[in-house]
């Protein structure tokens, strides 16, 4: 039996559209920052942080799974308003992503590693919360569940999301632990994982 879908109007989808090509960008940019003088150094890397990374992208799958229901005036102020919600949270989850991967330069991978010659990053948005990124992803994973009129979905897919960020959070701070030992507890101590001051 497939989900059922609220009905959603075509600004919104537009407004989704616009952020996925702006993400694409902002991630095509941080690949090629990371990947620049990658053989440079020794460093570590976390391979069993892939399966965390996969069950995150399951989460944001089931996010936009279902049909979609195309049902909304679009000049309607319910469609007008999705729309504006979509694009403040794919818009937001753009700017904390690119801020992210700008401040960490070439030490950004999708895969948990240092480098021989890394520094720990505590600046740009690191230095309000230790993990912008996963935040910014999960500001994705809901604007895709809202365009989608998929707002159901979250009740299982931000759950699952949550649960896979945490244990790939974990793998990264057991790495950013050995590497950086010192600096990387005071900077825990200080700094929360995804809401500031809170959480």
């Amino acid at each position: 039996m497939m989900p059922i879908s609220d009905p959603v109007g075509a600004p919104g989808l537009v407004a989704l559209a616009l952020g996925f090509v702006l993400f694409a960008v902002a991630l095509i940019a941080a690949r090629r920052r990371g990947q620049r003088d990658a053989a440079e150094g020794s460093g570590r890397r976390a391979n069993s942080s892939i399966l965390w990374i996969v069950l995150q992208g399951v989460a944001i799958g089931l996010a936009g799974f279902g049909p979609i229901h195309i049902g909304l005036d679009p000049l309607s102020p319910a469609g007008l308003t999705c729309a504006l919600i979509v694009l403040a949270l794919m818009l937001g989850a753009v700017f904390l992503f690119d801020w992210s991967s700008r401040a960490m330069g070439r030490n950004w991978a999708l895969v948990a590693r240092t480098r021989g010659d890394a520094s720990l990053v505590t600046t740009g948005p690191f230095a309000y919360v230790r993990n912008p990124i996963y935040v910014a992803l999960a500001l994705f994973m809901i604007a895709m569940a809202i365009a989608y009129g998929h707002a159901r979905m979250l009740v299982i897919a931000a759950p699952l999301y949550a649960l896979a960020t945490w244990m790939r959070v974990a793998v990264e701070e057991k790495l950013l632990r050995a590497e950086f030992g010192a600096a990387y507890i005071a900077y825990t101590a200080r700094v929360k994982r995804f809401v500031p001051g809170i959480l």
